[in-house]
Formats: structure tokens, C-alpha cells, sequence
């Protein structure tokens, strides 16, 4: 007998209890319409994921059972429709993180994840309890049992679903991005599901929360694992699969979508999110005529529109000719708003006051850093008066060693290419190039530099990027120590200098604004060194 599941890619939103319901209740109608039999949501569906501290409010446990009892209720107006949806639980002693069978207008059973991931971006357990008891359920013959997200990353749940007599496994995710990540849950998924001869529907979210991007890419795969059906990446979906029994039916694959592309969609994808679901009307970015900018500026129109933009140059007199021309090329093909507001009368203002302080003292990395944040200040100034929060440019490699200037270039409410190393931010203005010309060539392919002195270049103050970027991936995402750095190829002098850097500037870094993580190791959530140590190797 052919049984139909409905897998909801949905985006929902952390705290919109009545918006994340009306979401699902819509999905529900449309599966309906389809003849499935079973819709199955993400993770914490109906209050987002993840919620963090919100999760020890008990108001927000009473809020949320309020609104899932009313979910359910709507629901009945779909009589054998079961609706599997995400949500935290407390039976007064405990907290859960939960997924509950809504089917004709009541809590039909609802399963508590056993597996609490507590690595990476995750801290679980500071959160839930963990639970063991398995939950299988038929629909038209077919056994169905629901593990949640980490519970398959691990072979003790999706076992006991399967001696439970599960035949197919319904799998509600809040797995967020990183590069390469959807390889490495189809090998998980493998190991721990298809090894059990069980079907497996993996549904995850897709959105943008705070520094987290999930992608989607849900998927079905059949009990030898093989994948049979694939949503899309980094857009909500709603997919009907038909089972065979225990077999689903197979679908035609889309074709998969280069790193590049994915990293770029994953960061417009977090750009249209935080700044739709915070309110914010639009977004402020200084233009330099160099390549981070211009990256941020690409991501900015493609996440938010034209309208939603503005670029602001702020030129002194150490910026060249061919910044000015190729910013003002860029903003004419994306079409934004553009002004330019000169800073020297500015910075000729600041020197004068501090004259007398500098008396006799060469000038330095103290006067850069005063044009970084006369610009940073005209942003933020911008910002209070129009509303619209500024974006900062600064990449990963430049955060990770301290080329940044606090309340200067690193002044602003979002950092978009945070997590983006200075060599894929250029693979990424050519991945952006190659949809359509929007980037000026001469940007890529100038030497990178801050402009704030006379014929500066950022490889006066840093190794090349290539050798920069190599030592930053194994120090920091690596976690390879600077013996084993050395050993791998890097000068010795470089990798020294460099994981120096990237220690000494801990204290920058906690004063950043939140910004998208893509790599499995962001400057953020997953980085927790301390400022004040002395361990150095």
C-alpha cells in the first residue's frame, strides 16, 4: 500500500510561536491537499532553533504547550493526517527537546531526543534531559519511528527504533551549515540508519539564526542507502514522497550546486534573515574599492534588493584614484544608492587636538587607526539617524590576526563575511562574477590594502594570504599545534608570527559584531578561548 510523506523545509522563526504556527498549519493544508499521509517538520519547528536561553523561562514552556495544543486543534480539520512537530517539552522536573504526532486534533505521542549534542555550536545539555524510550507508529501498514536530529549522528536511538520495528525512520533536524557538511550526513546517516535496513526522511531547517545558516537540503534515502530524493538548498521546499510500503519512491536528483555557490547562497541566506526577522529597514556598507567591500556589497542587493542599500565611500587623501572609479562602477551596476562624504578635513581636525599629545612622536598605526573610526563613526551616525544597521567587511583572515580596527572598520551591527578566509573571498567574487559581471575586475585583481597611508599594502603587515589562510585552518580550525604547522610546509617564521596574532587579538575579536559562520570552526559560538593565557604553543 502506497503511503505519502510530506517533508516541510520550513524557516521558522526563534520566539514567533503564532507566526511558526500558522507556518506549519499551512504547510499541513497544502500536504494535505497532495494525499499525504504524514508531514513531517524540522527540529523545534514550531518555536525555532535554536532558542538558548529563552529554554529556561518557564513561560516559554507554557506558551509554547498553549500553542501546540491549539496547532493540534487546527489540525483537526485534517482528519489522518499526522503532523510531526518540533517543539521543547518540561514535565515540571525536567525539560526536553521534543517532537510531537498531531493527528485529529490532539497530541497523538510525542518522543524526547536521546542524543544531546553538546560540541561545536551545540551546549544541549545545559538545556534538556536525555530520554530513551522509542516511539513507532503505522500508518496504512507501514511502521514509522522518529529519532530527533543527533540521535542518528550516534547507532544507540536509531537501534532502538529499529527493535521497536520501525521500517522507516522520520528524522526532524536543526543541522546548520558548514562547508561540506551535507557529504558528512550522508555517511552518518549510512552508518547508523541504512546499516539497519531502515528507510530513512531526514527533514531539515533552512534559515538564518544570528551567526547560524541552515540549508536545508533534506533528503530520503532508501534502506541500502541510496539517495532517493533531495530537496532544495537553502530555500523552503515542501516535498511529497510516496512510499512503497517501506520504500519511497524515487524522485529526480538536482544537480549539486559548487562550494562557491553554496557559501555565497549561505550568506545571502543570513543577511536576508537577520536583517528581515530583526526589522531592521535596511543596511549601511562603507565601500573602500577593494574586495571585501565589494563582496559584501554583491551579497547585500542579492539578499535584500537595491532599495534596501546604501554605500558609503569616505575617502582620504591616501586613497587612490582607482578606488573612487571602481567603487562608483559597482554601485552603478547594482544600482544603490551611493554617496561619497571626504574624511580629511575630519582627520586634519583630529590631529590638530591631539597635537600637542603627539608632540615629537612619529606617526604610526595610531593615526590609521583614527581614520578607521572617523569612518565607523559617519557609519554609525547614519545608522541612528536612518535606522539602517550597518554591515562590516572584514574577512576571517583579517579577524583572526588583528588587521581591524575596534569601533573603526569593525564598528557595525553585522559581519557578514566573518567566516569567509581572504582566499575564498576571492573565489566567491568569481563564483558571483561568472552569474552575472557585477564585481569590477580591476578590484580582484589590485594588490589588497587598507589606504591609510601613502602606498600601503596589506603584505607589508601580513605573509602572503595563501600562507596567512593555510596556518589560520590548522591552528584555528584544526586545532594542530605549531609544531605539526611547521611540519606540514609554513615557515616557521610565519607560523609563529601568525598564531602569536591570532592569540594576542582575542580580546578584538569578543568586541566583534555576530556575523554567518560557513567553516565547522567560526570565530564565535564554537571559539571560546580565553583573553588573558600564556599557553603559546
Amino acid at each position: 500500500m502506497t503511503v505519502k510523506v510530506a517533508i516541510v523545509q520550513m524557516n521558522s522563526t526563534v520566539g514567533d510561536l503564532a507566526g511558526n504556527r500558522e507556518r506549519i498549519l499551512d504547510h499541513a493544508r497544502r500536504a494535505a491537499a497532495g494525499g499525504a499521509d504524514i508531514v513531517l517538520t524540522p527540529e523545534m519547528s514550531l518555536v525555532g532553533y535554536p532558542p538558548e536561553d529563552l529554554l529556561l523561562r518557564n513561560a516559554f514552556y507554557a506558551k509554547t504547550q498553549e500553542t501546540l495544543v491549539g496547532l493540534a486543534a487546527d489540525l483537526a480539520a485534517f482528519p489522518g493526517l499526522h503532523v510531526i512537530v518540533g517543539h521543547p517539552t518540561t514535565d515540571g522536573k525536567a525539560r526536553y527537546n521534543a517532537a510531537s504526532v498531531l493527528l485529529n486534533g490532539a497530541v497523538f505521542a510525542t518522543y524526547r531526543k536521546h542524543d544531546l549534542p553538546n560540541t561545536t555550536v551545540f551546549d544541549e545539555k545545559r538545556y534538556f534531559t536525555s530520554r530513551d524510550e522509542p516511539l513507532v507508529f503505522a500508518v496504512k501498514g507501514v511502521r514509522f519511528g522518529l529519532n530527533i536530529c543527533e540521535d542518528t549522528w550516534f547507532p544507540h536511538a536509531p537501534q532502538r527504533a529499529k527493535a521497536a520495528g520501525a521500517e522507516v525512520l522520520l528524522v526532524p533536524n536543526g543541522s546548520p551549515y558548514h562547508m561540506n557538511k551535507q557529504d558528512l550526513r550522508y555517511e552518518t546517516m549510512r552508518q547508523n540508519v541504512s546499516v539497519l535496513g531502515m528507510s530513512l526522511v531526514y527533514a531539515n531547517l533552512v534559515g538564518g539564526q544570528d551567526e547560524l545558516i541552515f540549508d536545508g537540503h533534506s533528503f530520503v534515502m532508501d534502506q541500502e542507502g541510496e539517495l532517493r530524493v533531495q530537496l532544495k538548498h537553502f530555500e523552503e521546499d515542501l516535498c511529497i514522497v510516496e512510499f512503497d510500503g517501506a520504500r519511497p519512491v524515487p524522485q529526480p536528483l538536482p544537480a549539486v550546486l559548487p562550494l562557491e555557490g553554496q557559501v555565497y547562497k549561505a550568506l545571502v541566506l543570513g543577511v536576508h534573515d537577520y536583517i528581515g526577522k530583526n526589522g531592521f529597514p535596511g543596511v549601511l556598507i562603507g565601500m573602500s574599492g577593494g574586495v571585501d567591500s565589494a563582496l559584501t556589497l554583491a551579497i547585500a542587493v542579492d539578499a535584500l534588493g537595491a532599495d534596501k542599500v546604501r554605500a558609503i565611500m569616505m575617502p582620504s587623501q591616501y586613497t587612490a584614484d582607482i578606488s573612487w572609479i571602481d567603487s562608483r562602477e559597482m554601485v552603478g551596476r547594482l544600482g544603490v544608492r551611493y554617496d561619497e562624504i571626504p574624511i580629511q578635513a575630519t582627520f586634519d581636525a583630529f590631529r590638530a587636538t591631539l597635537a600637542s599629545e603627539f608632540a615629537g612622536l612619529k606617526e604610526d598605526a595610531t593615526e590609521e587607526n583614527i581614520q578607521a573610526r572617523i569612518r565607523g563613526t559617519l557609519l554609525m551616525a547614519l545608522s541612528n539617524k536612518h535606522g539602517s544597521i550597518v554591515l562590516t567587511t572584514g574577512n576571517k583572515s583579517e579577524m583572526a590576526v588583528g588587521y581591524c580596527t575596534l569601533y573603526g572598520d569593525m564598528a557595525g551591527g553585522f559581519a557578514v563575511i566573518k567566516d569567509i578566509a581572504k582566499t575564498l573571498v576571492y573565489r566567491l567574487c568569481d563564483w558571483r562574477n561568472a552569474q552575472s559581471d557585477v564585481i569590477p575586475q580591476r578590484i580582484l585583481t589590485r594588490g589588497p590594502s587598507a589606504e591609510l597611508r601613502e602606498n600601503q599594502l596589506d603584505q607589508d603587515s601580513l605573509p602572503p594570504y595563501e600562507i596567512l589562510d593555510g596556518i589560520m585552518r590548522m591552528y584555528m580550525e584544526e586545532n594542530h599545534s605549531i609544531a605539526e604547522i611547521v611540519a606540514a610546509g609554513y615557515p616557521a617564521a610565519d607560523v609563529a608570527r601568525v598564531t602569536r596574532l591570532i592569540k594576542i587579538n582575542e580580546y578584538k575579536r569578543r568586541q566583534s559584531p555576530v556575523g554567518i559562520r560557513v567553516t565547522h570552526r567560526g570565530f564565535g559560538r564554537d571559539w571560546r578561548y580565553p583573553i588573558t593565557s600564556k599557553f603559546y604553543e
